[in-house]
């Protein structure tokens, strides 16, 4: 088995843009340092206007020592912070008129931020057009949390290292299983995670084993009410 593009992935990578989205352009945004919920450095809105995706790009104009592109880590459900790495950002009151800009770019990471996956038992679909046509061993989400279509508890790949993309080694991939049987295949979702046939998803197929697999798991049984935890994710991009 091999690992096997949809034809949709296959049309957004070819032309997938990027793109930019304007979060807030106000007076009332300052900077803190390091009281983020991880630890980060926080950009805070007392008008609570913030939103955000985190694993996007983040770019700050307008301020007087922030203006930059970075990492979104996190962000409050009322509204009020976007948390970046520690070290990102400088201690800044509010009174600049500053804008914030979100953008995604197009590469195969970001088409996949915050998307999920399906490990399946049985034999791997001839492509990834293809309805699943069994049903799943399991769903592996961030900290096997609950995975909400667009995005919440999605799991990210990290940074590519010659060539290969693995897993974001930051991030717990794990689920609880609803099925017991041997892991043959997996299918990996965008946040949209759209099931069943279809030639615009946006999704990939691959192979399951204990070695030299795109998915290699150390023991390939999956037990009803058992936890699977992904260690090791290798999406190798083919030389020629």
């Amino acid at each position: 088995m091999a690992l096997r593009l949809s034809t949709g992935l296959r049309n957004a990578l070819a032309e997938k843009k990027a793109e930019a989205e304007v979060i807030i352009a106000a007076a009332t945004i300052s900077f803190t340092e390091g009281d983020g919920p991880n630890g980060g450095d926080l950009v805070n809105d007392s008008g609570s206007g913030l939103s955000g995706d985190p694993k996007k790009m983040l770019t700050i104009f307008g301020s007087t020592s922030n203006n930059g592109t970075f990492e979104i880590i996190s962000v409050e459900s009322d509204g009020s912070a976007i948390e970046v790495a520690s070290g990102d950002l400088t201690a800044e009151i509010a009174g600049d008129d500053v804008i914030l800009v979100q953008s995604d770019g197009g590469s195969f990471s970001d088409l996949f931020r915050n998307g999920v996956m399906r490990i399946y038992p049985g034999t791997q679909p001839a492509d990834a057009d293809t309805t699943e046509g069994v049903t799943a061993l399991v769903e592996i989400s961030l900290a096997s949390g609950t995975f909400v279509v667009g995005g919440e508890n999605g799991i990210n790949f990290g940074a590519a290292v010659a060539g290969v993309l693995g897993k974001d080694a930051l991030e717990t991939w794990s689920g609880v299983a609803t099925g017991t049987n041997t892991a043959g295949w997996f299918r990996f979702y965008d946040k949209t995670r759209t099931v069943g046939a279809s030639t615009v998803a946006i999704r990939f197929d691959g192979a399951i084993a204990q070695s030299s697999a795109q998915l290699n798991m150390s023991n390939t049984s999956i037990v009803t009410d058992g936890t699977t935890t992904i260690d090791s994710v290798a999406l190798t991009v083919p030389t020629a």
